[in-house]
């Protein structure tokens, strides 16, 4: 029999919860499932229904005389041949706790750059918006701009800017709002006074997976206003492909791969001078574990020996397990495993 890959899953309290087991191999196949290790106790609130699924009725995160239903499970099938086991799925209860960052109000000379941020932490991850006077921020003012980290930045701040600014955090789990930080400009347009060129706030380290979309940030201040350009620490160019800035500085990288990995500088030039500053920030490109190779079924007579070959590659490198009718397989008298566990 075969088990397909299963992913960690984000239940809701007291909704139904469905976690499938995909499962080939010749019938009869009897599915069984574990949390934490253990049998599951079935009964009326748990279920595995016809096709192996298993069913919880409503999901608890505490339950009278037991533990709640968050856990790693897995399943195990067997047939005649053997027994397989299914890689775990960490199921998570979805939540949204309150504001751990909230948005601290900023004085601006007018024509500055003013920068809100707020951060928590949900699962799933929240979708963060803003308000401004308790309504929806209008999005298509090009002097605001949303990063999905929970940044917001306003350029060329001017008297119409003045007011209050909240984050609205939403997800499957709840809605929460930020304390509200006050915009105050000071100064007139007019102002002409000589100001050095800043980083109000630079790339962050990050660490993503291939695939998804990078955002490095960089806003700057100063009179003339800084212009903000981007390099690779190593020299390599960044490349166009995939590569937009949004706002005056922001810098987007779609699709990434293992070749955006490396050290980004932000710099702010005083135009028409060499004076600059510059921020750094690392991006770290990871990439799932998959299989280029696995095990062969074979047939070999009583006292041969049998060779199964698996290769796996991954960043970080992957670590390999081997398992025999869904247990650890430990090196012995007669099992020999090599080249880390392949």
């Amino acid at each position: 029999s075969q088990l397909g890959r299963r992913r960690d899953v984000i239940a809701v309290r007291d909704r139904p919860l469905m976690l499938d087991c995909n499962v080939q191999g010749q019938e009869p196949i009897q599915i069984t499932w574990r949390k934490n290790g253990v049998p599951l106790t079935i009964g009326r609130r748990v279920q595995v229904l016809a096709n192996g699924t298993l069913w919880i009725h409503s999901f608890q995160k505490r339950k009278e005389g037991g533990d709640a239903d968050t856990g790693e499970y897995d399943c195990a099938a067997q047939n005649r041949f053997g027994m397989l086991l299914s890689r775990k799925a960490k199921v998570l209860l979805a939540s949204l706790p309150k504001f751990h960052t909230h948005p601290t109000s900023m004085v601006v000379d007018e024509g500055g750059v003013a920068r809100f941020q707020c951060q928590i932490s949900g699962i799933p991850e929240a979708n963060i918006t803003w308000e401004k006077d308790r309504v929806p921020l209008s999005t298509g003012d090009n002097r605001y701009t949303l990063l999905p980290m929970g940044v917001l930045q306003v350029t060329a701040v001017r008297q119409a800017d003045v007011g209050g600014f909240r984050c609205v955090a939403t997800n499957i789990a709840n809605t929460r709002y930020s304390h509200e930080a006050v915009l105050n400009i000071t100064g007139s347009g007019a102002s002409r006074t000589y100001k050095e060129p800043v980083i109000l706030s630079g790339p962050q380290n990050l660490t993503i997976t291939v695939h998804q979309t990078a955002i490095l940030e960089c806003i700057a201040t100063g009179n003339p206003k800084p212009i903000v350009s981007w390099s690779r620490l190593d020299g390599r160019s960044i490349g166009v492909e995939g590569i937009q800035v949004l706002g005056t500085g922001n810098l987007m990288i779609s699709d990434v791969s293992l070749q955006h990995s490396g050290v980004y500088v932000c710099a702010a030039n005083r135009p028409g001078t060499r004076m600059r500053r510059t921020a750094l920030g690392r991006l770290v490109v990871q990439a799932p574990p998959e299989f280029l190779q696995w095990p062969q079924s074979v047939s070999k007579p009583a006292g041969g020996s049998a060779v199964f070959t698996c290769v796996a590659q991954g960043v970080p490198e992957p670590h390999l397990i081997w398992l025999k009718n869904g247990k650890v397989l430990m090196p012995g008298h007669n099992v020999k495993l090599t080249n880390n566990n392949r």
